[in-house]
């Protein structure tokens, strides 16, 4: 299996999703999602999921931030911005909810863009290929969907990309 995103050319991701875009939620986080093609899964995936995680915010904050969680997506390829519009997939809870980013699980259930407040980070899109529709609902947590997941993935793959500091909006 393998997962691709067209928002990341040459290793970097394009500045639209981010901080240095022009689509934001109210209280600035950036929320124009990246475009997701995965390719080749195996025989027998009913449905994928997704999370994008920044594992370089771990010295900033204690743990690698998660930016975007979707389950029980049943199609291979995810457009630009279908975070905002589309309905036929569920979306967690991104590290912006509880105290610390300040928002609501149910505010914080869609994409939350990159924004590194230090440095460039590399962030990760990980692909899971599920031989289930998991049980989840919008808002969930990220823990949630690993426990969803365990002992049905049928494949796995990760794409890799470097979002410039821009500075926190």
């Amino acid at each position: 299996m393998r997962v691709t995103s067209d928002g990341i050319e040459g290793g970097r991701i394009a500045d639209r999703f981010g901080n240095r875009g022009t689509q934001f939620a109210p209280d600035g986080m950036p929320n124009y999602s990246l475009p997701v093609r995965i390719e080749d899964a195996p025989a027998g995936t009913i449905s994928f999921a997704l999370f994008l995680e920044d594992p370089d915010a771990i010295p900033v904050c204690g743990f690698s931030w998660i930016h975007w969680t979707v389950a029980c997506l049943t199609r291979p390829t995810l457009e630009e911005n279908e975070s905002i519009h589309a309905r036929d997939f569920v979306q967690g809870t991104n590290s912006r909810s509880g105290r610390l980013g300040g928002m609501s699980r149910m505010g914080a259930a869609c994409y939350g863009g990159m924004s590194p407040p230090d440095r460039p980070h590399e962030y990760i899109l990980h692909a899971y290929a599920l031989d289930i529709l998991p049980d989840l609902a919008d808002g969930f947590y990220w823990n949630e969907l690993l426990r969803a997941m365990r002992g049905h993935v049928l494949a796995e793959a990760s794409v890799y990309g470097i979002y410039e500091n821009g500075g926190a909006r």
